[in-house]
C-alpha cells in the first residue's frame, strides 16, 4: 500500500521547493562574506537517519557522507522503525571504526554513543551533542582491567527518562563489544550516590521520581558502567567527599537526573524491552533489571506503613494542587461533585494531552481560563492546555435574584456573568480515549451524553440537536434511555432530599408546560440535580417548558407511589416510563498552571544586532549613548585589510569591501599573527582582543551601506559577546531590525514564542485565510470531499501546516505582526546590505498564508519546516499534533518558537552562540522538511482519530476496565498507509475555535492582590471548591515561600549601580560605583519581601486556617520586623485586599 497520496506528494514536494529556494538566497548572500559564515551551515535531513548524521556532524564531521544513513535504513528494515537494537548495532559499528578512522579509539567510542543516543531520541534533541558530555576509561580497585564511566550534564534531561536510560545501555553495549571490564562500586561510592540525590532533591530541585535508599543501593551493586557527571552545583555533597574515583566534591546534576528520572523511573519500560531481545543482544549485564522492577513494587507496597481500606475504585488524588500558585485559581477540588465532569471525546482542537471545555465554562470563571491556558489536572495525566468545544455541556449557575440558568453558549454567559452568584455544575471536560491509553489509567464511569446515547438508539442522526417530542417518541418507539439533555444529577443529591423533593412536588401546581412550586425548602435539592427554575416575587419557584416536562417525565407524571430505594436514581427509575441513565460520572480535579503564551522573544536588555555595546552603552545598552562616548571598549576580532593596511573587526572591509584576513593573538609572547598556533611558545592563539574601536566609524559606515542618514531613536546592542568566536553581527543589520521593531535572539534570528496546541481541523472562517488562497494550497475539498466554496467547511490540516496566533486583545504582538515585521526586515536587508533582490514582497500580513517558518520546541536542536494557513484570534501553536510530535513535544502546556525560513539560514550562525554547556540546546542544527510520521515521538501514536467512540467503551468505563480492553481507531495503526497523513476524524465538532476566551484575566490585572482577589472569588463561587483550602495553600505553598525565600537572600545580597549596572557583593569603601561614580542601590529591596506578608495574614484573618498556619505567619512577621523595625500602629480594613 503507497505511504502517501499523489496530492500529499505533491505538497511536500511544494515544500521542499520553497525550501531550497531559500537555501539558494542564503547561500548567495552569505558568499558575500559579510556572515560569519560563508555558506549556510544547517543540513537539510530528508528523514530521521539524515538528522542522526546532521546532528552528530557538528561534534564529529568525519561522520558526513560516510553511509551512516544507508546503514540506519538497513537496520530499520531489520528490526523496525525506532526499535533500540537499531541503535545499539549502529553505535557499535561506529565505535568500531567501520564508516571511518577517528583520532583516537575513545573518541570512536563517544561518538558511537552520540549517534545510538540520537538516534532513540529521534535527531532532534541536544542531549547527544550535550547531555552526554564524554567517556572516560578508569581502573577498577582489584587492578583486573579498565571500565566505563559514562559523564552525564543537565542538558540530559531534553532527552526524556527513556532516552537517557537507553543511552547507558548502548555505552554498556559498546564496552562489551569492545572488550573492557565492568564498575565496580564500593561501599562509599554507593553511599554517596544516595547522599548526593538526596541532597540535590532538597537543595537544588525537586527530582520528578525520588528512588529510596534501596533502589540506588541495589543499582549501583549492580551497573555494569559508571555513572558521573560535571559539577554543576554552587552547594557540596553533605557526606562521603574525596572519594578517589569522584573528582568532585559538588552537586552533580546529570549524575542524579540520570541515576533518579531515568534509570529508576523507567526501569520497568527499560525492563519491557529487555525482556524480548536483552541475552539475543549480549545485554546478560542488564537482566538484574527484572530483580530491580520487582524491588521497586515491594518498596511502593509499603507505603507510609498506613493500611487504607477503601470500597472506592477511584480515589482522589491531591497532587495536582500541592504546588499551587497565587492568583491562579483552584477549578475543581479531587472528584468533587459539581466540578469538570469528564466526557469522552476529542475536538478539532484537542487530543494528545490538550482537552476541551465550553466556552461558557470560561466565561464563568471570570475569564481566568482562556484558549491555551494550562490546566494541572487530577487525571489521566498531569497537565493539558485547552481547547474550545461549544458542544459539549456549559455551566449551570444560580444567579443573586436566586435564578437558576443553564448556560449553553458563550454569549449567553457573557450577558449573565455579573449576576452570577454559585456555579453549581461546572460544565464537562472532553478528554480523549487516547490520553487515557498512553498513560495506562483505568476508564472512569461518565454521565450519560448525547454521543453515547445514539449508539443505543442505532440511527444516523444530529443528536446534539433532538426535541423533546422527539426524545420521548424515541425512547417509546425504540426502548432506549431517555435523552440525556432531558435528565438530572438526582445522585447528586440524597436519599432523604429526593423523598421530600418528591413529596413537595406532587403536591406542588403542575401544569402543562409548567411546574409552580410554593416551598422553599427544596430549591437546594432543585439546583443540586440541575434543575433550571427561576424565583418569582420570592414566593414560588417556576419550572417551566421542556425542563418541566422532563421533570415529569423523570418522575412519571407523579402518579405512582413512591418506593424507597438505595439511591435517587434507583427511586427514579421505578417512577419513570423510560430507563433513565446516571448523569454524574465522575469529575475531574483541575488548577490553572500557566497562562497561554504568544510573543515575540526577547533576549536580557532586548537587544537588535548581536554588537557588543560595552558600558559605553550605559544602562540601557544603546548605540547612542556610545556614539556620544565615542568609542566602544569590548573583545573584537581583528582583521586586517591589506589594501587599506589596516584592522577592522569585519571580514569585509566596510571602506574597500575587500576581504581581510584574521590575525590571532598569543599570550604568551603578546604577539599578533595569521596563525592559529603560535609556533614560538607551543600554544593555540587566542581570537579576539580586548580593544576600544571608533564606533562612529562603524555606525556611519553601516548607514552608508544602508544609503541612509537617517536611524532610529534607539538600537540596542548586547553588553559583550560570550561566543567562542568573538564574532560581531553586521551592525546594519541592527540598524533595519530597530526600524522595524524587531529583537534579536541569542543565534542570529527573530524568534516568536507560542504555547503548543494541537489541530486537526479547521475552517477557513477561523483562520482569515480567503477560499482562493486556501484553493491555492492545496485545499480544494472538505472532509465530506465538497469542493471548497465557503468558510464554513470543514477541512482536514496537513501535517506540516500550521494556524499562528494573532489575538487583538493580547498585551504582546501577534505572530502576524511579528512575522510581518521579519519578513520587511529580510527584504531590506537583501537589497541594502547584500544588494540583491527581496524575496517576500508582503503588501499585507494575509500575504504570510503559505510562506515557510521553522519550528523548534526547547532543549531541541533540530527545526521541522512549516507553512503557514493562516491566523488564528487566540493565543496559542496550532499544528498537526504529527508536528508537535516531531519536536518532541505534546499539548501538555509546553511551549514552541518559530521563525520565518529565510531569517533562520541568513542569520543563524554557530559562531553566535555563547561558549558554555547546553547551548546547542533551542539552536537549528539541522532542519527536516519532510515530517515522516514513523520517525517521530512515538506518544502520538495513541491518539485516536475516529469519528466516534462505540458503545463498548462506554460500556468498558462503567465496569473500570483498561483502555486496551477496547478497540478505537488510532494514529499509530495507520503507519505506512495514506492515512497516517490524511483521512483523521474527530467525534466532537465546534462552531468557531475563536468564539471563546481569548486572553486570561491572569496576564491582565496588573498587581498580585487583584489576581488574588480574583482567585479567591472564584473560589467563593464554585460549589466544586473549598474555599478555605485556597487560602491555606495560597499561604502556605507561595506567600510563605516567597517571603522566607527573599528574607534569606536579603541578608545575602549584592549592591548595583544605577548608571553602569556593575554588581558590587559589599559596597566599595567609597560608597559609589568605582568604574562611574554612579550611586549603588541595594539589589533586594525591602519591598520585594513583605510585598505579600500584608495579604498573607489578611487571608488567616477571613479565612478558616489551620493554627500551626497562623502561628508561623505571626513568627515570620516578628522576624521581619526584627530586620526591618516595625511601624507604627496603624489600622487598615480589610477591604485593601477583599
Amino acid at each position: 500500500m503507497a505511504e502517501m497520496s499523489e496530492h500529499m506528494e505533491k505538497y511536500f514536494e511544494e515544500i521542499n521547493t520553497q525550501v531550497l529556494g531559500c537555501y539558494d538566497i542564503a547561500n548567495k548572500a552569505k558568499s558575500m562574506g559579510l556572515d560569519p559564515d560563508s555558506r549556510v551551515m544547517i543540513p537539510l535531513a530528508k528523514n530521521m537517519a539524515e538528522r542522526v548524521e546532521g546532528l552528530i556532524a557538528t561534534a564529529a564531521p568525519e561522520i558526513v557522507g560516510k553511509g551512516v544513513p544507508e546503514r540506519i535504513h538497513e537496520l530499520e528494515e531489520k528490526y523496525g522503525s525506532q526499535d533500540w537494537r537499531v541503535a545499539l548495532t549502529i553505535a557499535e559499528e561506529v565505535a568500531k571504526e567501520k564508516f571511518c578512522k577517528f583520532e583516537s579509539k575513545k573518541k570512536a567510542m563517544e561518538v558511537g554513543i552520540r549517534v545510538g543516543f540520537a538516534y532513540v531520541t529521534v535527531g532532534v534533541v541536544a542531549s547527544p551533542l550535550e547531555g552526554f558530555v564524554e567517556l572516560r576509561i578508569m581502573k577498577r580497585r582489584d587492578g583486573r582491567g579498565e571500565y566505563f564511566c559514562l559523564m552525564y550534564g543537565g542538558p540530559v534531561r531534553s532527552a526524556g527518562g527513556t532516552g537517557a536510560s537507553v543511552s547507558v545501555l548502548i555505552a554498556d553495549h559498546i564496552r562489551k563489544k569492545m572488550g573492557y571490564d565492568v564498575y565496580d562500586a564500593d561501599e562509599q561510592e554507593i553511599k554517596r550516590a544516595y547522599t548526593e540525590i538526596c541532597d540535590y532533591h532538597e537543595r537544588v530541585t525537586n527530582l520528578q521520581y525520588f528512588p529510596s535508599e534501596e533502589e540506588i543501593t541495589f543499582l549501583m551493586k549492580h551497573l555494569p558502567v559508571q555513572i558521573g557527571g560535571d559539577a554543576s552545583e554552587k552547594f557540596e555533597v553533605s557526606n562521603y567527599k574525596d572519594l578517589p574515583r569522584i573528582d568532585t566534591n559538588r552537586i552533580r546534576n546529570g549524575f542524579c537526573l540520570v541515576m533518579a528520572e531515568c534509570l529508576s523511573l523507567k526501569a520497568p519500560k527499560v525492563w519491557k524491552q529487555l525482556n524480548k531481545w536483552g541475552e539475543e543482544m549480549g545485554l546478560d549485564d542488564w537482566l538484574f533489571v527484572k530483580d530491580f522492577v520487582d524491588l521497586q513494587k515491594e518498596v511502593k507496597s509499603k507505603g507510609g506503613g498506613i493500611e487504607v481500606k477503601s470500597e472506592e475504585k477511584v480515589k482522589p488524588d491531591f497532587t495536582f494542587i500541592k504546588d499551587l500558585v497565587a492568583g491562579r485559581p483552584v477549578i475543581t477540588h479531587p472528584l468533587r461533585n459539581g466540578g469538570w465532569r469528564l466526557r469522552y471525546g476529542r475536538a478539532r482542537v484537542t487530543g494528545f494531552s490538550a482537552d476541551g471545555i465550553s466556552p461558557a465554562s470560561m466565561v464563568v470563571l471570570d475569564d481566568f481560563i482562556a484558549v491555551g491556558t494550562q490546566f494541572k489536572t487530577e487525571r489521566p495525566g498531569k497537565s493539558t492546555t485547552l481547547g474550545s468545544c461549544d458542544i459539549i455541556d456549559g455551566p449551570i449557575v444560580r444567579l443573586k435574584n436566586g435564578d437558576v440558568k443553564y448556560l449553553h453558549t458563550y454569549l449567553e454567559a457573557k450577558e449573565v456573568i455579573k449576576d452570577v452568584d454559585e456555579v453549581i455544575y461546572l460544565g464537562d471536560i472532553l478528554i480523549n480515549y487516547g490520553d487515557f491509553l498512553n498513560r495506562a489509567h483505568k476508564l472512569l464511569p461518565v454521565g450519560f451524553v448525547e454521543e453515547w446515547w445514539v449508539k443505543y438508539l442505532g440511527e444516523d442522526i444530529d443528536c446534539y440537536n433532538v426535541s423533546f417530542d422527539e426524545a420521548v417518541r424515541y425512547s417509546r418507539e425504540k426502548n432506549v434511555p431517555f435523552y440525556p439533555r432531558y435528565i438530572f444529577y438526582w445522585n447528586s443529591i440524597e436519599k432523604e432530599d429526593f423523598i421530600k423533593l418528591y413529596k413537595v412536588l406532587k403536591s406542588s401546581a403542575v401544569e402543562e408546560n409548567k411546574i409552580i412550586v410554593s416551598d422553599f425548602s427544596v430549591k437546594r435539592t432543585l439546583e443540586l440535580i440541575g434543575c433550571e427554575h427561576k424565583v418569582v416575587s420570592n414566593e414560588y419557584l417556576i419550572i417551566q417548558g421542556d425542563v418541566a416536562n422532563a421533570l415529569k417525565v423523570n418522575l412519571g407524571d407523579f402518579k405512582k407511589e413512591l418506593v424507597e430505594k438505595e439511591t435517587p436514581l434507583e427511586m427514579v427509575n421505578e417512577l419513570s416510563e423510560f430507563k433513565i441513565k446516571d448523569k454524574l460520572g465522575h469529575f475531574i480535579g483541575a488548577r490553572m498552571g500557566r497562562p497561554e503564551k504568544a510573543k515575540m522573544r526577547k533576549m536580557q536588555g532586548s537587544p537588535h544586532v548581536l554588537f557588543p555595546i560595552g558600558d559605553e552603552g550605559g544602562r540601557l545598552r544603546c548605540f547612542q549613548s556610545a556614539l556620544e562616548a565615542g568609542k566602544v571598549t569590548s573583545e573584537f576580532p581583528k582583521f586586517y585589510c591589506s589594501k587599506c593596511d589596516k584592522n577592522t573587526i569585519y571580514g569585509i572591509c566596510e571602506d574597500c569591501g575587500e576581504r581581510t584576513k584574521r590575525k590571532y593573538y598569543c599570550r604568551g609572547c603578546s604577539k599578533e599573527m595569521f596563525e592559529t598556533h603560535c609556533s614560538e611558545c607551543k600554544v593555540d592563539t587566542k581570537k579576539s582582543f580586548k580593544q576600544s574601536i571608533d564606533i562612529k566609524h562603524y555606525f556611519y559606515k553601516a548607514l552608508e551601506k544602508l544609503g541612509s542618514r537617517q536611524y532610529p531613536d534607539l538600537i540596542k546592542g548586547v553588553r559583550g559577546l560570550n561566543s567562542r568566536e568573538q564574532l560581531p553581527e553586521h551592525l546594519a543589520k541592527g540598524i533595519i531590525r530597530a526600524k522595524h521593531g524587531i529583537h534579536v535572539n541569542k543565534e542570529g534570528t527573530v524568534r516568536y514564542d507560542m504555547t503548543e496546541l494541537p489541530i486537526t481541523h479547521f475552517k477557513p472562517k477561523e483562520v482569515g485565510t480567503t477560499i482562493e488562497r486556501l484553493r491555492e494550497l492545496g485545499y480544494t475539498t472538505d472532509i465530506s470531499g465538497k469542493d471548497l466554496v465557503d468558510g464554513d467547511q470543514v477541512l482536514e490540516i496537513k501535517c506540516q501546516d500550521v494556524v499562528l496566533p494573532a489575538c487583538k486583545q493580547a498585551p504582546e504582538l501577534g505572530a502576524d505582526e511579528i512575522l510581518f515585521r521579519v519578513a520587511n526586515f529580510l527584504d531590506e536587508t537583501l537589497v541594502k546590505l547584500y544588494k540583491m533582490e527581496p524575496y517576500y514582497n508582503l503588501k499585507k500580513k494575509s500575504d504570510l498564508a503559505g510562506k515557510l517558518i521553522v519550528a523548534m520546541s526547547p532543549h531541541t536542536s533540530a527545526g521541522i519546516v512549516c507553512r503557514i494557513v493562516g491566523f488564528a484570534k487566540v493565543q496559542g501553536f496550532y499544528a498537526h499534533p504529527l508536528l508537535h510530535s516531531i519536536m518532541r513535544r505534546d499539548c501538555d502546556g509546553d511551549e514552541a518558537g518559530c521563525m520565518l525560513v529565510l531569517d533562520t539560514l541568513l542569520n543563524f550562525s554557530r559562531k553566535f552562540l555563547p561558549n558554555t554547556r547546553g547551548v546547542t540546546q533551542d539552536a537549528p542544527l539541522v532542519l527536516t522538511s519532510k515530517l515522516i510520521p514513523s520517525e517521530v515521538d512515538d506518544m502520538v501514536f495513541d491518539m485516536d482519530i475516529a469519528a466516534s467512540y462505540p458503545l463498548e467503551l462506554y460500556e468498558a468505563a462503567e465496569e473500570y476496565k483498561n483502555p486496551w480492553d477496547v478497540k478505537v481507531e488510532l494514529l499509530g495503526d495507520n503507519l505506512g498507509k495514506e492515512k497516517q497523513y490524511e483521512g483523521m476524524m474527530f467525534t466532537h465538532d465546534t462552531s468557531d475555535i475563536n468564539a471563546a476566551v481569548r486572553v486570561s484575566n491572569y496576564k491582565i490585572l496588573p498587581s498580585m492582590r487583584e489576581k488574588v482577589l480574583g482567585q479567591m472569588e472564584i473560589a467563593r463561587k464554585l460549589r466544586a471548591v473549598d474555599t478555605d483550602d485556597v487560602a491555606r495553600l495560597i499561604i502556605e505553598r507561595h506567600f510563605m515561600r516567597d517571603i522566607k525565600g527573599n528574607l534569606r537572600k536579603f541578608s545575602q545580597q549584592s549592591f548595583r549601580c544605577v548608571k553602569c549596572n556593575e554588581i558590587y557583593r559589599r559596597p566599595p569603601m567609597a560608597g559609589k560605583c568605582l568604574s562611574c561614580s554612579g550611586k549603588l542601590v541595594f539589589t533586594i529591596a525591602e519591598g520585594s519581601v513583605v510585598k505579600y506578608l500584608e495579604p498573607a495574614m489578611d487571608l488567616a484573618e477571613k479565612y478558616n486556617l489551620p493554627a500551626y498556619l497562623k502561628q508561623t505567619l505571626h513568627l515570620v512577621k516578628d522576624r521581619i520586623d526584627s530586620v526591618f523595625g516595625k511601624d507604627d500602629e496603624k489600622q487598615e480594613g480589610l477591604n485593601k485586599w477583599f
